[in-house]
């Protein structure tokens, strides 16, 4: 399961960051999205546009592209 399979409210545990470039991995470790991490979907536009996250009391927007790349549970 992605991130982007979450529905609006629920929280997953980040499993695995399959992110292609390295500089968004790191970017996203440093905002403390890291395996093993909760991770509740606030909110996810519509026809595709960007998802909201929270780490740790932190919102985070993201593109639905780069949270399709990030493995829950």
């Amino acid at each position: 399961m992605v991130l982007t399979d979450l529905h609006k409210g629920e929280t997953a545990v980040v499993v695995r960051l399959a992110v292609e470039h390295e500089a968004l991995k790191q970017r996203l470790l440093h905002l403390g999205l890291k395996e093993g991490k909760a991770v509740r979907l606030k909110t996810a536009m519509p026809f595709g546009g960007p998802v909201m996250i929270e780490v740790d009391g932190q919102a985070i927007g993201l593109r639905r592209k780069e949270a399709s790349s990030i493995e829950v549970k």
